[in-house]
């Protein structure tokens, strides 16, 4: 369960979900047992039938920004700008019609330092220093950053979601789909997608239930998606995430783990923000920091309790996250039976239930 080829599988192309479903809650729903290895199947709406007014629902209420930039450079040729660390750069950026940012950045040539950039309404950029693929790039623009990025910048949408970015081709508003219904600080470039299943209705339906709904923050970044490139998983490092824990947020779930009730993290990155900030003794501490916990088999779980998640990527730290949830063997079978069933992967895909 160490190797990397262990965590390869076969999935037909058509069942890489390219729209979202046609309503948030409607999507389908693969409920795994951890204990049985049991699989039932479900609509999304019903993971309100498989709570108890006693758990804890942990969110990640990151909001991706449309942070992929389209330009030219000096020459006239063609680039592309992807914005890393929008959340950070908005702390430090205080000087008016200035804002300095780390970037990707593709180019027909690696750009230097010194290259300037120019983009719509104005925007400009230019490239202060590049190290290990990554560009600082000041951008200089007439009125409010943000303002400018949210009318010119595109989502950063995943590559195996076919877009052609040079024209709407889209038949859903990426924008709205591709952000979580309570989507409330700007910072990632990736969406929390088991959030995306989420629809204001079924959140009320939840929270008057008794279950107890809330937020904690991890920005997601790229290194999150990077392809695991050693044979030997134990060998990955991870890039790390920015994250916030509210000290509200910590209390109600340090409180249900005392009380022995069931703390569900919606999505991987709240697993992985829990047991990081998580002590030995299974208590969550309030604050922010970075998150480089890289989770696979043989990890012990001290926080999360069951989890909703997608259908991720073969080779991915995801799917090895999930097979140190619910075990290895276990979440393979789920993923078959899953593929015979039709049932859509990734990001705008499917969700499982794992409790």
């Amino acid at each position: 369960m160490f190797s990397l080829k262990d965590y390869s599988y076969d999935l037909p192309e058509e069942l890489i979900a390219q729209e979202p479903a046609d309503q948030r809650d409607r999507s389908r729903l693969l409920c795994l047992n951890r204990e049985t290895g049991g699989l039932s199947h479900h609509a999304f709406g019903d993971l309100y039938d498989l709570l108890s007014p006693s758990d804890v629902l942990v969110i990640n209420n990151t909001e991706v920004i449309p942070g992929r930039l389209i330009g030219k450079k000096e020459t006239g040729g063609r680039a592309e700008v992807l914005i890393l660390d929008y959340g950070e750069g908005r702390k430090k950026n205080k000087d008016k019609g200035k804002f300095v940012c780390n970037c990707l950045l593709k180019a027909s040539k690696s750009p230097r330092p010194g290259t300037l950039l120019f983009f719509d309404q104005g925007l400009r950029g230019k490239v202060l220093d590049s190290r290990d693929g990554i560009h600082t790039v000041k951008f200089s623009y007439d009125g409010d950053f943000e303002s400018v990025l949210y009318q010119i910048g595109k989502m950063p949408l995943p590559p195996y979601i076919r877009r052609n970015h040079d024209h709407d081709d889209a038949t859903c508003d990426d924008r709205t789909a591709y952000q979580t219904v309570y989507a409330s600080r700007k910072g990632a470039i990736a969406a929390p997608t088991a959030g995306l299943h989420f629809s204001e209705k079924l959140l009320e339906r939840i929270k008057s239930g008794g279950i107890r709904v809330v937020p904690i923050t991890l920005h997601v970044g790229y290194g999150t998606f990077l392809p695991v490139r050693v044979s030997d998983i134990r060998e990955h490092r991870m890039h790390s995430e920015r994250y916030f824990i509210p000290e509200s947020s910590a209390a109600v779930i340090n409180q249900a783990k005392a009380d022995g009730n069931r703390v569900i993290a919606v999505g991987t990155t709240c697993v992985r923000t829990l047991e990081y900030a998580a002590d030995s003794k299974g208590c969550v501490a309030e604050g922010r920091g970075n998150c480089d916990l890289f989770i696979y088999p043989g990890y012990r779980f001290k926080m999360a309790d069951a989890m909703v998640t997608n259908f991720h990527l073969p080779e991915s730290t995801l799917l090895m996250l999930v097979s140190a949830f619910a075990g290895f063997e276990r979440i393979l079978e789920a993923y078959q039976e899953a593929v015979r069933e039709r049932y859509r992967f990734y990001s705008y895909g499917d969700a499982m239930f794992i409790g």
